[in-house]
């Protein structure tokens, strides 16, 4: 058998067998499932973590999904962000008629077989989003947001030749490529630390033979860091926020209502007026953002009310509010969350399903009121200007 995309590692008395994959490969798939046979290894590790494990396990994941849960724990783009990973690799495995993850999938049937201990070697999808969107500022994570979209809607189709490149990158990388090229320093939370996450948990798998299933972009890095020591805690803990975020959060509504209450007392005209600017400006972009999502009129007539209080509250946004509207005018039903990854491959099934609506609501609604605090706010300085 070739050894092609496979790497042997021996460290003291144990022997680690790296198969580099691709994600939406046939043959990687078939490789995997040759090498596990041939080595009846004592450990097979692979690339995932416990909730994509699960996500694989159980079919019927996305009808148990509760919308109005996913709003209330803030959860809509990194939902959004799982979405377009499972889209992209869903795309390109219908291209070539295979099942997306197939290869790790085969791991784990093989480990199975074979007896061998399975590991879920990859950290929690969420906790490296969460350093990602932590680390990107709020210029970052409108160019994310738009590269995801992006790649929920691309239609770009790849050769068999391309498809072999793609086991130079991991298919998170792959999707944020553009960004990434961005935001350089992403790498770390995005490769660099998992690389160390993986090369651990695989060092520390049972046995004195471990195969590894991984993305051919991981291989290289953890061929350096598993001669190291790890510390899983110190790369799974979510950086402290940073205080900086908070306290403009807050100064911004401070400042705009100690302005608007001067003004009105040396000025009861020029108050009124930008008292009906901010209104105006927060509600009719928060709306507009609505209306763009295709909104029902009620979160639309939500998001108009809303805007103007919650961007003066940095604990609340208005598109949470006509989310929840829009979640319970037009509740998603069994068939709105089994064909949710196959509606987000077109633009027309992502506004037709009512989960991917929910979602889009939520987002557009507060970027319109995101905008409409930026525009409503310069218009209320300038009145304030102009009347002193």
């Amino acid at each position: 058998m070739t050894e092609e995309n496979i790497t042997r590692i021996h460290i003291d008395e144990k022997e680690f067998i790296l198969i580099g994959t691709a994600h939406v490969s046939r043959h990687s798939a078939e490789q995997v499932k040759e090498v596990i046979e041939r080595e009846n290894p004592d450990a097979v590790c692979v690339e995932l973590d416990e909730q994509r494990f699960q996500s694989i396990q159980d079919e019927n994941r996305w009808r148990n999904m509760d919308i109005f849960k996913v709003i209330k724990e803030k959860k809509a783009t990194l939902l959004l962000m799982n979405l377009a990973i499972s889209s992209f690799q869903k795309r390109m495995a219908k291209q070539f008629d295979i099942n997306p993850g197939q290869e790790m999938i085969q791991g784990i049937e093989s480990a199975k077989e074979t007896g061998a201990e399975l590991v879920l070697a990859d950290r929690n999808i969420q906790t490296t989003f969460s350093r990602i969107w932590r680390g990107i500022g709020l210029k970052g994570k409108a160019i994310l947001l738009m590269q995801v979209i992006a790649g929920i809607f691309s239609k770009e189709s790849i050769s068999e030749e391309e498809l072999e490149k793609m086991k130079n990158q991991d298919t998170i990388n792959t999707i944020l490529h553009e960004f990434t090229e961005h935001f350089p320093e992403l790498k770390t939370p995005l490769i660099d630390e998992r690389d160390q996450y993986l090369s651990q948990k695989i060092k520390d798998a049972p046995g004195k033979k471990i195969v590894a299933v991984l993305g051919a972009a991981h291989v290289p890095g953890i061929k350096e860091e598993i001669k190291r020591e790890h510390d899983l805690n110190k790369l799974t803990e979510l950086p402290a926020k940073s205080s900086f975020p908070k306290v403009i959060g807050w100064a911004i509504p401070f400042i705009i209502l100690t302005v608007i209450v001067y003004t009105f007392i040396a000025n009861p005209t020029a108050g009124w007026q930008q008292t009906i600017s901010w209104v105006v400006w927060n509600g009719a972009l928060s709306a507009i953002g609505a209306i763009i999502a295709r909104a029902h009129p009620l979160a639309i007539l939500t998001a108009f009310i809303v805007a103007p209080l919650t961007s003066l509250n940095p604990l609340l946004a208005a598109g949470w509010f006509a989310g929840f509207v829009q979640a319970y005018f037009k509740r998603p039903n069994v068939g709105d969350f089994e064909t949710l990854t196959e509606d987000v491959f077109t633009v027309k099934g992502f506004f037709h399903n009512k989960v991917t609506r929910v979602l889009l609501v939520i987002l557009l609604t507060n970027l319109g009121s995101s905008l409409g605090t930026l525009i409503g706010g310069v218009d209320v300085i300038r009145r304030f200007i102009e009347n002193i």
